[in-house]
């Protein structure tokens, strides 16, 4: 289906993993018990068995089932339809950029692939126990599978991480600079790392205070170098830079790239919200998203954040002027597309990848037509600038 360079098809799972891998277990050691293996996955049916129980006592305070159903039912279909197409754009912005990335680094990846790897790893992230490590692991094996060295798999991943985190912090700046009352604690917020800023980078041109700053790093990194299992994965993590080398016009690309898929995943929130006839500014539609990825993130009762997130969401909405019933049917709809709709189609997409024994051939072949027919979908609504062919030679490095 696609051109390969290099890289083996099925290389060993000790050259495949981007960060260490565990020591093999001793076999001498006496086997722990089985609620020590598995006290985080009981920890957290305890949170979710203990907040069941807890709604009766807050019975009054939830939305109303029949006029929750009722909003989300008479929701208006052209704002539903902009829902999932920011989905769409969302989802295709992050796919782009992590193609962007191999593209710099000196391989190009079809665009259906390059998709079905990012909602396929967004499924995998969301939906399984210690979800995102499997997702990365997995997403570094298939950039290796579609050709890309181990140190350009790893560079990609860790870029791709840094470049969207950074245009999140960003928009969450933005989104709290435009809110009166939320304004001062953003300016003191940001004086902080302005001061420092504006008092070490003219010191760091002062070569021994240079030295005495990064020598702590330095020393870190010869004492990885000093280890068997860790001086592989050190030095892939120090090549990085050597292996990618945007231009300003590919940097300029990779930042807009990664503020629409935020940018997207807002307006999706912010078309559900008015489906249902609730009347809020952008701006507090970016504050309640924001507010509900931190829950999300700090109280993870589920995987993909579910219960925190849609809780946290609606909740801030309603603070925002919204009465609960809507509100809780415009979460509803957000993240019936932007969650239950992505991660079904991820699992078709990673069916559809999916090289080993475990799905049958008939099966696979089904899932694989419905995933390149989803996949070629996705890619065509999501940004109006033409995919590159499918099969197509790698490009050479970039000097």
């Amino acid at each position: 289906m696609y051109e390969t360079v290099t890289a083996p098809v099925h290389p060993p799972a000790d050259a495949e993993s981007p960060f260490p891998l565990r020591e093999e277990p001793d076999e001498h050691a006496p086997p722990r018990a089985w609620w020590r293996r598995k006290a985080g996955l009981i920890a957290q049916w305890a949170l979710v068995l203990g907040g069941l129980a807890a709604l009766p006592l807050y019975r009054d305070e939830l939305p109303d089932f029949g006029a929750t159903w009722t909003a989300a039912s008479h929701a208006d279909p052209g704002w539903l339809t902009m829902v999932v197409l920011a989905v769409a754009g969302s989802m295709g912005a992050f796919a782009r950029l992590q193609r962007r990335l191999l593209r710099v680094g000196g391989l190009r990846m079809p665009l259906r692939r390059a998709f079905a790897i990012t909602y396929a790893g967004n499924a995998l992230s969301t939906t399984l126990p210690a979800g995102p490590a499997v997702s990365v692991v997995y997403t570094f094996r298939q950039f290796r599978r579609g050709g890309a060295s181990a140190q350009l798999a790893t560079a990609v991943i860790l870029a791709g991480g840094v470049i969207t985190t950074t245009a999140y912090t960003l928009i969450a700046l933005l989104a709290l600079l435009a809110d009166p009352h939320a304004r001062g604690f953003a300016l003191l917020g940001l004086a902080v790392p302005l001061t420092l800023g504006v008092l070490l980078v003219p010191a760091l041109r002062w070569r021994p205070l240079r030295a005495l700053i990064t020598a702590p790093l330095r020393r870190a990194y010869r004492a990885a170098l000093a280890h068997p299992r860790i001086a592989p994965y050190a030095e892939r993590l120090a090549g990085v830079r050597d292996v990618l080398r945007p231009t300003g016009r590919d940097w300029a690309a990779l930042m807009a790239l990664a503020l629409l898929n935020w940018v997207f995943d807002i307006l999706a929130l912010l078309s559900a919200a008015h489906a249902v006839g609730i009347d809020v500014d952008p701006n507090g539609v970016a504050l309640a998203y924001f507010a509900a990825q931190a829950a999300g993130s700090l109280l993870p009762l589920l995987p993909g954040g579910l219960g925190a997130v849609e809780g946290s969401m609606a909740a801030s909405l309603v603070a925002f002027g919204a009465t609960l019933s809507p509100a809780a049917a415009a979460v509803g709809l957000y993240r019936l597309v932007s969650y239950w709709c992505v991660v079904a189609v991820g699992w078709i997409a990673w069916a559809a990848l999916h090289e080993g024994p475990r799905v049958p051939a008939r099966v696979k072949a089904g899932l694989a037509g419905a995933g390149r027919l989803i996949m070629d979908g996705m890619s065509a609504v999501a940004f109006p600038y033409a995919a590159a062919p499918l099969h197509t030679p790698a490009e050479a490095p970039r000097p």
